[in-house]
């Protein structure tokens, strides 16, 4: 693991400033003790149809949403999961009240819901959106290219002998913590390709074995995140017939998560919850290299416009996407084009494994940068404090990484930079009618031995909280 350098602002918050941030001044200091912060977009939002640097417009939304069409009955023959969904790999937005009055929130603010993404069937978290997704595209081009399938045809045609004798001369393999590396060796082995993930230090023991139960190889790493995606890398490059999926930099990761955007749109009008500029729009999203929420939050900003705001939530230990965008800000050009928190002090150590990630995707800063709200940190203790009440108010099962996004409406509401944000959007006299949405990013397989350690650990920080209190 790379020895942490810190870096040390020219100026820093006020002297006796305790607040994480002022209004316009980011502590840098409070992030570096470990302390929950936000950072806030200051800059006028350009127009979501704006042309960004690496050229992903609505038009490449939609033809992933029409590419998740097209797959639906091969993916409902592979997964009898999916038999029933008639293929659909989709998540329900769950109204939550009892959860939302435990976090404090009142409905003066507005009303919370869950995209309950911690229950996507086939994967178990929301990487199954990118993942699939470009394991799908790559079968398909290939499939295409050796004319096994005609761009109308019947993709069950995928499932059949001569695609599969195609597949197995053809290797698909990523670095991950975790969660994208069963996302991409579920699906990539259920084709007949040949699977290889590497993973990180930060990766859990279970999700190896379920990896290597459906035949994947798991290439293990010592180091961090971003050793783990450089050396799957490198082995990519030496073989002509392996795929790597690149979460650093893929645009097929990337659009994977976006083409969540319009189904959640029509649950939104299907429980009567408007999108506009007296119904605002908050969305959570938990967030490790940023490809999955920056997905999201840029296929949101396609359909709603100014009146979605998203906040990425980060371990207070790995904030990269916020060093990411505090680099874009005034006064904070030092931390250089693509800071790591390594440094600025920090060790990346995190329980919330996903999103133990030192740097942040330059792609999805460049392309969903510019239309967040914010990025904001949580204390692993809190997690497990969340995930505690998810379990006991609404029985939400969830990993760590995903109760991150519960302490957004908080973050807004009770810091001087949330406050701030509010006044300046002119959102104020709207926050009765808001929708607060917290994206929950993964627990459906968490082994039930761990899922009880989790819960365990919630009840005893929430306990400590309350005796503190």
């Amino acid at each position: 693991m790379p020895q942490p350098t810190t870096a040390t602002p020219p100026s820093t918050a006020p002297a006796g400033t305790h607040a994480a941030q002022q209004a316009d001044t980011f502590d840098l200091q409070a992030l570096q003790r470990g302390e929950p912060v936000l950072w806030t977009a200051t800059a006028p939002r350009p127009a979501a149809q704006a042309p960004n640097g690496a050229g992903i417009s609505q038009l490449d939304v939609e033809a992933a949403v029409a590419r998740w069409r097209r797959f639906a009955p091969l993916l409902a023959g592979l997964f009898p999961e999916l038999q029933a969904r008639e293929g659909v790999i989709e998540s329900e937005l769950l109204p939550v009240p009892a959860l939302q009055q435990a976090l404090g929130l009142s409905p003066d603010f507005g009303t919370l819901f869950v995209k309950a993404d911690h229950g996507l069937p086939v994967a178990g978290s929301v990487k199954a959106r990118g993942g699939i997704h470009e394991v799908l595209e790559h079968a398909e081009a290939l499939a295409l290219r050796h004319g096994l399938l005609t761009p109308d045809g019947d993709y069950r045609v995928l499932a059949g002998p001569a695609a599969r004798a195609l597949f197995a001369c053809h290797q698909v393999a990523v670095g991950s913590t975790g969660n994208l590396g069963l996302a991409i060796g579920v699906m990539a082995s259920a084709l007949g390709f040949k699977a290889v993930v590497h993973m990180s230090a930060d990766a859990k023991d279970w999700k190896k074995a379920r990896l290597r139960a459906r035949g994947v190889d798991v290439v293990e790493h010592a180091g961090d995140y971003a050793q783990a995606v450089a050396a799957g890398r490198r082995e990519a490059e030496a073989d002509p017939a392996c795929h790597f999926v690149d979460d650093e930099r893929s645009r097929s990761l990337f659009l994977g998560y976006a083409a969540a955007a319009p189904h959640l749109a029509l649950q939104l009008a299907a429980l009567g919850r408007p999108v506009d500029a007296q119904h605002p729009l908050f969305v959570y999203l938990p967030c490790g290299v940023g490809g999955a929420p920056g997905g999201v939050a840029f296929g949101l900003a396609q359909l709603f416009g100014p009146h979605v705001h998203c906040f990425f939530a980060e371990p207070t230990a790995s904030p990269c996407f916020l060093l990411q965008m505090l680099a874009t800000t005034p006064g904070f050009e030092f931390l250089g084009s693509n800071p790591s928190v390594y440094d600025v002090g920090l060790d990346n150590r995190t329980e919330a494994d996903g999103l133990a990630v030192p740097s942040a995707s330059e792609l999805a800063a460049a392309v969903a940068g510019p239309l967040l709200g914010g990025v904001y940190t949580v204390q692993d203790e809190t997690l497990f404090k969340l995930l505690h009440a998810a379990a006991r108010t609404e029985g939400l099962r969830i990993e760590p990484s995903a109760a991150a996004g519960f302490t957004g409406p908080a973050m807004l509401r009770d810091t001087p930079a949330g406050r701030a944000y509010i006044e300046r959007h002119g959102l104020a006299p709207h926050m009765a009618a808001a929708t607060h949405i917290a994206w929950t990013t993964g627990g459906l397989f968490v082994p039930e031995d761990e899922y009880a350690r989790f819960l365990a650990r919630g009840q005893e920080a929430a306990a400590a909280s309350d005796a503190a209190a």
